[in-house]
């Protein structure tokens, strides 16, 4: 699935614009703060309904305006069109696709999958084990059919279990340690599963990449897994009522990354750490191209921060072999790299929250120009 047009209205600096993307790489540059990420942001919207950059909508509007509205036509591989809209103000979410109300904003998720790259995705490695649930779960809830609803009632059940103890009633915590313990397991299960697959795709991405030995990935669960979760939760009833939350579930799992045992974040290099990053997100997107009829769009923010020009040469080249569709932003294009060697991509400059498209022909002559002078 590709964006073959993309509308914004009142996102940030970008009062109005119209682009139409190549449906492979699309490079957009500009000075900071003239618009880059905020063009990123209108399409992560599209597929999430919340930004990246900010937990509130408001200072996402507009500063004249109530409300911003993004639009898009999207393209099956099939050669079908869906149009895909959301607008959004400090209240409401109003999503549409194919001019059909949707109930929720896992319909967008489900209509354009979106993978992001940013300066704060490489904090996955060394930060909270929150964050790395998150980009799990990503994965599971497109894989997995059985992983949403088991999650969502997981969640659930969880906030009951937790005010029983918050309020030291004891006399139901049977019962709903049962009910955390069955969808819990089903939760775990589902991680697994696409743990076993994700793996192998993970570790050939990082070969290409990275000159390390293989990394080994595994599933902290949230719990001794030499037991059953009920019998943990059975154990621990009464340390959970004195604490007065629930300490062990899938709510608590992480994903973990090893080198020679050790944890990856402390061995590799900062360079290496982003790279590995880079391999996780792009693994996810890879896995879901080979098993979806439709492509994953990748949005890269800020594509040259801290990667040196080889490296940056290598994910250019990855990327550009994945077939699918991908947004990435930087200050000039010359970040870029060497771009007449790649087929099939459009340019665009941003300036002042106005976007243009950018001829490339005269770009890669002036290129060629440059590297034979």
């Amino acid at each position: 699935m590709t964006l073959s047009r993309l509308d914004i209205a009142s996102v940030r600096n970008i009062q109005q614009a119209t682009l139409y993307p190549a449906p492979a790489l699309n490079f957009i540059y500009g000075a900071n703060a003239s618009g880059k990420s905020a063009l990123l942001e209108a399409i992560f919207l599209l597929g999430r309904a919340r930004s990246f950059r900010s937990s509130s909508i408001k200072p996402v509007i507009h500063f004249s305006h109530d409300h911003l509205m993004v639009t898009a036509q999207t393209v099956f591989t099939s050669g079908a069109h869906q149009h895909v809209g959301v607008k959004l103000d400090t209240k409401t979410c109003d999503i549409r696709i194919n001019q059909q109300t949707m109930p929720n904003k896992s319909s967008l998720a489900y209509a354009l999958p979106l993978q992001l790259i940013y300066p704060k995705s490489y904090e996955l490695l060394d930060g909270s084990p929150q964050a790395r649930r998150e980009f799990l779960d990503w994965g599971v809830f497109h894989h997995d059919p059985a992983f949403l609803p088991a999650w969502r009632n997981y969640k659930k059940v969880l906030a009951q279990r937790n005010a029983l103890l918050k309020n030291r009633q004891s006399e139901h915590l049977k019962v709903w340690s049962q009910e955390l313990a069955y969808y819990g397991t089903i939760v775990t299960d589902c991680r697994r599963r696409y743990l076993e697959i994700f793996s192998p795709v993970f570790q050939s991405i990082a070969g290409q990449l990275l000159e390390l030995p293989a990394v080994a990935m595994s599933l902290s669960p949230g719990w001794d897994n030499s037991e059953s979760l009920l019998q943990i939760l059975t154990e621990d009833a009464e340390k959970d009522l004195r604490y007065g939350f629930t300490q062990n579930g899938p709510h608590r799992a992480d994903l973990m990354l090893t080198l020679d045992r050790l944890p990856a974040r402390d061995i590799v290099s900062r360079g290496q750490l982003k790279l590995l990053v880079i391999s996780l997100k792009l693994a996810q997107v890879q896995l879901l191209n080979l098993n979806e009829q439709d492509s994953t769009c990748i949005l890269f923010d800020d594509f040259a921060a801290e990667l040196d020009v080889a490296n940056r040469a290598k994910v250019l080249r990855y990327i550009s072999n994945m077939q699918c569709q991908a947004f990435l932003t930087a200050t000039s294009p010359i970040d870029f790299g060497d771009l007449p060697n790649i087929d099939n991509y459009k340019m665009f400059h941003v300036e002042h929250g106005e976007i243009n498209p950018v001829d490339c022909s005269m770009w890669n002559i002036k290129n060629t120009s440059e590297a034979g002078t």
